[in-house]
């Protein structure tokens, strides 16, 4: 039976391919019809891309031109049809390299007398397939009734799981549409517009984190976004501003405090001046023993939660990060490193993904703590990709003091100390840290 179906299969291949050798000479399509149909196609999204906020009508008209130049190009050139010729010698030759080519590649690496898997030790992904299957339904739920504006909500977030940003997004404007505009929805629906842009807050995106702020002065995620946003325009001072009046606003031991101190050294990087102190946050009020000890236990299984959907998909860079977060603020330095190596693996080279692990790692360290290897490793990956970042020389150079390499220090520090103000208080306490290394 083995034998026969080989044959069949052998058989069916041959023809396949060799009917188009033995078919008489005829016409294809006109290679200009397949480049037309591109540019038009082109020209359709540039017009979605214009609708859904991504691009604004400037911006498209310079890309609008160039296509539609090439498309009268691809018009007037003469067509060019492709043609296949019957050719009797030629679909012998090729008929006999896939017979006997299968038969000789299968009687070397072939196996037909190992016995089948069995059905019940093979493995099948189903968390993976649970998801499939429950956004299958989401979906159909959505579409079978489209005035549900909690339909498309549940849907686009669904898709915002799975970092489907331009299906959520769209998915989130149905629900818009139909009357789904609190503050923190019109939030989530610009977080998804800018996320689906690249990082970039798009025109539609601020208008849905003004349209936030209107409903919610205290809206977190549009503030933060809102802030960005000024960066972006060339303003940094601004989004400094905005950004530490966040950072006042939220508890002292929020991890979302990470994220918004390097957006506030980016910003004022760009702005040429020192990264300022940032703004301390909230106490958190006086509580029982007991009531510690259950706080404790929430956090510890909100992570030990978030660790286990990691280990079901580990493809979650922003899981990762979180998690790399939750563990530092937790005082487990070995587990955070863990954690932030997985992200770095997911992303090698990407800057930003470096520096919220270099900051996770140490801002919830004491100043006297010595520099890990894992913090080093990351600190030196930033340093080549973006020599000059303030705080990566510090810690290099303590480091390098911490390790008995008081030359290394002194390179460091002193590059460092070129950036600072030459009267202010950081500038005299790292002049003073390296003349101790001079006198050590």
């Amino acid at each position: 039976m083995l034998a026969l179906l080989l044959a069949v299969i052998v058989f069916a291949v041959a023809v396949f391919v060799l009917l188009p050798l033995l078919r008489p000479r005829s016409a294809g399509l006109a290679a200009g019809q397949y480049d037309q149909a591109v540019y038009r196609d082109q020209l359709r999204e540039l017009d979605r891309d214009v609708a859904r906020g991504v691009l604004t009508e400037a911006e498209a008209a310079s890309a609008r031109l160039e296509v539609q130049r090439r498309l009268l190009a691809a018009a007037a050139t003469p067509d060019r049809a492709a043609r296949t010729g019957r050719s009797p010698v030629a679909a012998a030759v090729v008929g006999l390299i896939v017979a006997g080519g299968s038969v000789g590649l299968y009687l070397r690496i072939g196996a037909p007398a190992m016995p089948d898997m069995p059905f019940a030790s093979r493995t099948i992904d189903t968390r993976t397939e649970q998801i499939a299957q429950a956004l299958v339904r989401l979906k159909q739920a959505a579409e079978a009734d489209p005035k549900n504006a909690q339909g498309w909500l549940n849907y686009g977030r669904a898709l915002a799981e799975l970092n489907q940003w331009s299906l959520a997004a769209d998915a989130l404007k149905h629900a818009v549409d139909l009357g789904q505009d609190g503050a923190d929805v019109m939030a989530a629906y610009g977080e998804l517009l800018t996320l689906a842009a690249g990082g970039s807050v798009v025109p539609a995106a601020r208008a849905a984190f003004a349209h936030a702020l209107a409903k919610d002065p205290a809206q977190q995620t549009a503030r933060y976004y809102s802030a960005l946003a000024m960066g972006q325009d060339g303003q940094p001072a601004k989004a400094i501003e905005m950004l530490q009046a966040l950072l006042a606003d939220l508890p002292a031991d929020a991890p979302e405090r990470a994220d918004i101190a390097l957006r506030i050294a980016d910003a004022a990087k760009a702005a040429g001046i020192p990264a300022p102190a940032l703004a301390p946050g909230k106490a958190a009020p006086p509580s029982s023993p007991q009531g510690d000890a259950q706080q404790q236990a929430m956090i510890r299984g909100m992570v030990d939660g978030l660790a286990a959907k990691l280990a079901a998909n580990p493809n979650d860079l922003d899981g990762w990060l979180r998690l790399g977060r939750a563990y530092a603020v937790l005082n487990e330095g070995g587990k955070a490193a863990d954690a932030y190596k997985h992200a770095i693996a997911l992303k090698p080279g990407d800057v930003g993904v470096l520096q919220q692990a270099a900051q996770g790692m140490l801002s919830n360290q004491p100043a006297t703590a010595p520099i890990t290897a894992d913090q080093l490793d990351i600190l030196r990956q930033i340093e080549a990709l973006t020599p000059g970042q303030p705080a990566v020389l510090w810690y290099l150079g303590l480091a390098a003091a911490q390790g008995g390499r008081p030359g290394e220090a002194r390179v460091y520090w002193g590059r460092l100390l070129k950036t600072l103000p030459p009267d202010g208080e950081e500038a005299k306490t790292l002049t003073a840290a390296i003349g101790a290394l001079r006198e050590n």
